[in-house]
């Protein structure tokens, strides 16, 4: 058994590729560009466990090489999409880090580690780099990696809430970001007041709920509590639910909700699986942000019972 850090790196968008440029063409796009990612990862350190399809499991014995690739890799890729061909521009790389025991056996590697990874890298929407908190704690003091705690969300299985960190890139958005310095707190922290409502507004439709009306479901049916009669939108396309004094989301769609928080936009992707919702921020339903046409339904948690402070706060 060896302590490494493993990244998963995949390609979001390669589905498309395919519809609009043939088989041949689209499976040299996407190898060359999974290959790329490895070569990168072993030049700074990595060692390429397996490629897939269109994807790359690499491991690194040291958190801060793995998180200044992952970096790296994104930013790259950023420059690259300018000069590519607008049919390309599609192509985004979401990535998922893990560090923990793993097991090598023929070549291969197995573990905890290697299906977390997996598992934030199904998470992290384009353009993300998702971390364990194993992780974020192994960075260096002196580390240039910024980062924020998401809070916890579910992971594959019966294992527990997990907090995830999203790693952030973007050198223009670094100072919106927590970085290594001082003390590494996880866990979901109630430094506020206890939440006690929360309030959804799409379009013309603005409603508050307190804890005592939870659960509350989401949807096109006339069934749900919180009707958005949309067609991109399942008939339950997500719930919501106390635990505590947090709200969690958990979606429950065909297609999937994705969130983002604040003025940060970084988006976690969910299907079929759930995160707690922090302060203020925005759900797309059914499709990612990025489509105009995606209904997106603003969320405010409250302190305190106040129907209009969801106009006052988004």
């Amino acid at each position: 058994m060896a302590e490494l850090t493993v990244v998963f790196a995949d390609l979001a968008g390669s589905t498309g590729l395919y519809e609009v440029l043939g088989n041949a063409k689209a499976a040299e796009i996407v190898s060359r560009a999974t290959q790329w990612m490895g070569k990168l990862s072993e030049v700074r350190g990595g060692k390429v466990i397996r490629y897939l399809g269109d994807g790359v499991l690499i491991a690194f014995s040291d958190a801060n090489a793995a998180a200044n690739v992952a970096v790296e890799i994104q930013r790259l890729h950023r420059d690259r999409l300018n000069n590519w061909p607008a049919d390309l521009k599609s192509l985004k790389i979401k990535i998922g880090m893990a560090q923990g025991s793993v097991l090598e056996q023929d070549g291969d590697y197995f573990g905890q580690p290697v299906h977390f990874a997996a598992t934030l890298c199904e998470l992290a929407g384009p353009d993300q780099i998702l971390a364990s908190p194993s992780v974020v704690a192994n960075l260096y003091d002196d580390s240039n990696i910024h980062f924020r705690n998401l809070g916890l969300m579910n992971m594959r299985g019966n294992a527990p809430p997990t907090d995830v960190f999203n790693i952030e890139w973007r050198q223009e958005s670094a100072s919106n970001f927590m970085t290594i310095e001082g003390a590494l707190e996880t866990g979901y922290q109630e430094t506020a007041p206890a939440p006690v409502s929360i309030e959804l507004q799409w379009e013309h439709l603005r409603k508050t709920y307190v804890l005592d009306d939870m659960p509350i479901t989401l949807g096109r049916s006339s069934e749900v509590s919180f009707l958005i009669d949309n067609r991109r939108v399942s008939r339950l396309q997500a719930r919501l639910e106390r635990r505590g004094s947090k709200f969690v989301l958990i979606d429950t769609s065909t297609y999937g909700t994705w969130v983002r928080f604040g003025d940060n936009m970084s988006v976690i992707s969910l299907r079929r699986n759930e995160c707690v919702l922090l302060s203020r921020g925005e759900l797309a339903l059914g499709s990612p942000f990025d489509d105009a046409s995606t209904p997106v339904v603003k969320f405010h948690i409250n302190d305190s019972f106040s129907p209009s402070g969801l106009a006052n706060n988004l």
